[in-house]
Parts: structure tokens; C-alpha cells; sequence
């Protein structure tokens, strides 16, 4: 296929084109958008433009971040912006890019937190769900770890810009709090939970290894937070945990051997058992008769 030639080309026909060389047409737009920096949401624009010539200028931008998206690199890092839970993020390569699915969490955090409460993000990344917390009720205590300094850079960048204010601390996990014995209402985390050789790997390879993988079953980071979060939650406080599709069974497994109660599981929007959780009572014997989906 021959490269971007803007000479004398309108905005329709420029779609046409990118569609021709194997971009989703969503893809094609939302990059156009981006280069005439138009929000993303203004696909309407593009419409109304139909016939507007694009400057030549821009060949040159928009053939590289073409020849990015087909080598598969994410929209994201391309546009530098994901929308997640209403806030508009910034992302790049240094962190993970926000998904969906992940809004089943916060979700499921808002509807037991009360306003003045403590939360915890552990390996906040992007700062997303830290953020979307903060942002629903603003009366939140919330704190956010993440072992790499370059993704609470970004974090503390996307809080800055949308003046939300989050205490953020680095290093691995609990290991990160300034004070070791800081306990919380509601303790968060999207974790590492792909298994190393798992086939979608080669897919991500864009985004940051050390943020993907856990282990050879994919539950090790799960594991550990598991065990070692109820020394940093409040009594009846709440563990909630993102991992892969098919890790739910393993996951309340793990929660109910570590005498979590009422331990269950919520689906995303596709129906896939996306997260599960569960409540620590200190002086609750074990029961394992708490396993089951919810």
C-alpha cells in the first residue's frame, strides 16, 4: 500500500483510504480527530467536514501513527488519552491501558464505600481506578501504590490535571505505605494476572510486561495481596480484586482460605466473572460454605 498522500485529499476521502490499508474505520477517525485536534467524541465533525481538504503538512504524523496502529500498538498510545469511568486519562507506554472491564470494580467499591471512608489502589497505574473513586465521591480517603516510579509519574500527572487530590506511594504493594500499619475500609487492585506463556501475550506487547504477568499460573501478585491484606483493613472491610477470566473459582478460593466472609464474584459487561471479593471480620471463624458466585 502506498503511504499517506494529502495532496489535494478531503477528510472523506482520507477515511476511505485508511480503510483501504486495514484500519478499523473507528481507528481511522478517532486518529483523524486526534491530528486535527478535534475531541475524540466528535465524530460528527468529520462528518460535517466531508469535503474539507486536510493539510498536507500532517501526511507525515498521520502515516506513522498509521503504520503504528497496523502494527497493532493501542489507540491509546497513540492519541495519548483513554476515557475511563467519564475521566478523560492520559496513558502511554509506560502504563497500562484502562479497560472497561475495570469499571465492574469501582462499580462495586462506590456501592460500599460511604464518603468519609479510607481506600486503597494497589499498582494504581494509570491512576484510573484511584481516580474514578475520587472523583464519584470526593470525600473519599484514597491512597494509590505502584512499584514503578514511571507509572505513578503518569498517575500523579492525571490527578494533578483533573484536581483530585490522592496520596500516592511507591514501591511493591503493602511494602509501599509510608505507615505499615495504615488500615483501610476498602482495599483495591487490578493486578498483574496473566499467566507467563499465556498465549494473548504476544497481543500486549506493547504495554509494560512487568504490569501484565504474575507467575506461571498467572495468581501470584493475588496471592501475596491476598495474604497480606488483612494486616491493612479496618474490621469488616473489603478486599476486592480484578483478575482473568477464567481465575474467578481460584480467587474466592483464596480469599475464603484467608477467612474473608461473604466472598463472591461480579461480572463485567460481557458476563465473564471479572472480579471477586470479600469481607474481613477478625473474629469470624472460617466458613467455607461462602464460595460462590454472585
Amino acid at each position: 500500500m502506498k503511504p499517506v498522500d494529502l495532496t489535494q485529499t478531503t477528510v472523506g476521502q482520507t477515511l476511505v483510504n485508511l480503510q483501504a490499508r486495514g484500519l478499523d474505520r473507528l481507528d481511522a477517525q478517532w486518529l483523524l480527530l486526534h491530528l486535527l485536534d478535534q475531541p475524540a467524541r466528535q465524530r460528527g465533525w468529520l462528518l460535517s467536514h466531508d469535503d474539507a481538504l486536510l493539510p498536507p503538512a500532517l501526511a507525515a504524523s498521520l502515516e506513522s501513527l498509521v503504520q503504528r496502529r497496523l502494527a497493532g500498538e493501542p489507540l491509546a498510545y497513540l492519541t495519548g488519552h483513554k476515557e475511563f469511568f467519564g475521566l478523560d486519562l492520559q496513558v502511554d507506554a509506560r502504563v497500562l491501558v484502562p479497560r472497561p472491564d475495570t469499571e465492574t470494580l469501582v462499580n462495586w467499591a462506590l456501592e460500599l464505600l460511604n464518603d468519609q471512608q479510607g481506600v486503597l489502589d494497589l499498582g494504581t497505574g494509570s491512576g484510573a481506578i484511584a481516580l474514578a473513586l475520587k472523583a464519584s465521591k470526593p470525600t473519599l480517603r484514597v491512597h494509590a501504590t505502584d512499584f514503578s516510579a514511571e507509572a505513578l509519574t503518569v498517575a500523579q500527572a492525571n490527578a494533578r490535571r483533573l484536581k483530585l487530590d490522592i496520596g500516592f506511594h511507591l514501591g511493591t504493594w503493602f511494602a509501599a505505605l509510608p505507615e505499615l500499619d495504615a488500615r483501610f475500609d476498602c482495599i483495591v487492585s487490578n493486578p498483574p494476572y496473566i499467566a507467563e506463556g499465556d498465549p494473548h501475550l504476544p497481543a500486549l506487547q506493547f504495554e509494560p510486561a512487568q504490569a501484565l504477568t504474575s507467575g506461571p499460573d498467572g495468581l501470584g501478585d493475588l496471592r501475596e495481596i491476598i495474604s497480606e491484606a488483612p494486616k491493612h483493613l479496618a474490621p469488616c472491610g473489603w478486599l476486592l480484586l480484578e483478575h482473568g477470566y477464567d481465575q474467578a473459582r481460584a480467587v474466592r478460593h483464596l480469599l475464603s482460605a484467608a477467612g474473608f466472609v461473604q466472598v463472591q464474584s461480579r461480572r463485567d459487561l460481557a458476563g465473564i466473572e471479572r472480579c471477586s471479593g470479600g469481607q474481613f471480620k477478625p473474629s469470624t471463624p472460617k466458613h467455607p460454605d461462602h464460595d460462590h458466585a454472585h
